[in-house]
């Protein structure tokens, strides 16, 4: 099974834009996700949101904003200047408001 939860803050404000063709929605951030047993160290993971949801967190979330998240991991690859370079991201079914801005 493929599932991930995080909770944290955004790391800048989220980055909304339209795919072409079809043009649906496409936005990306990050966060700030503290680490279990050190509190003191942070994970900063790529998340991506489409259609409608990417909406709503462009509108409605900004830098600092804390969030939940759940979702699936998804890796993929690309080739730049003749090297292979692998990404990881989560791909989110859902984001809920969970605190103020700080």
């Amino acid at each position: 099974m493929n599932s991930v939860n995080l909770v944290g803050r955004m790391t800048k404000d989220p980055e909304l834009r339209y795919g072409a063709g079809e043009g649906n929605a496409v936005c990306k951030f990050s966060l700030a996700v503290n680490r279990r047993f050190n509190r003191e160290e942070a994970d900063f993971p790529r998340i991506v949101c489409f259609k409608k949801l990417a909406e709503i967190v462009a509108e409605y979330c900004t830098k600092g904003s804390q969030v939940a998240v759940t979702g699936s991991i998804r890796t993929d690859s690309y080739e730049k200047d003749g090297k292979r370079i692998y990404t990881t991201e989560v791909i989110a079914d859902e984001v809920e408001f969970v605190g103020k801005k700080e």
